[in-house]
């Protein structure tokens, strides 16, 4: 059985994901802890520095929409022991505005699925590490596949 704080941090986890989905406002910001970390780099160009992972979850939203009912980031499996807390994700976006990877939206669709391992101390998400389908998001997106120079 898990303990009351597996249950409270998949509590966490869970909100953090609505307030992601809930397009209307930046309540998604109060589940991160001001330093967190992502280790997995949300978004091309972001700092490498605690905290950066803020503005890179502002740009991932500013650029992917949802815009269908069944759009958005919908948790389809949660883990929990301890502070961790495993997502298995289905995210369903269309890419509607400005990213750094592609400038100009392609109003095209991406569905794929994505594991995030979050950290939870103190009612916070301090760390972030994840693994998605970036070969499929691209090629659903229409993006370039980035290329070392």
């Amino acid at each position: 059985m898990p303990s009351a704080t597996a249950l409270t941090n998949k509590d966490v986890v869970l909100g953090f994901i609505a307030a992601l989905n809930d397009r209307t406002a930046q309540d998604w910001v109060q589940y991160l802890a001001p330093d967190v970390v992502d280790h997995n780099k949300i978004i091309f160009g972001e700092e490498e520095a605690p905290g950066a992972a803020i503005d890179g979850f502002r740009r991932q939203l500013a650029a992917l929409s949802a815009e269908r009912p069944d759009d958005g980031i919908h948790a389809e499996q949660l883990i929990a022991e301890g502070d961790e807390v495993v997502a298995r994700l289905r995210v369903r976006v269309v890419h509607t505005g400005y990213h750094p990877r592609m400038p100009e939206p392609t109003g095209r669709r991406c569905d794929i699925e994505q594991i995030w391992i979050f950290t939870v101390r103190a009612g916070r998400i301090t760390e972030i590490r994840a693994v998605s389908d970036r070969l499929g998001m691209f090629l659903q997106l229409g993006w370039d596949w980035p290329h070392s120079d």
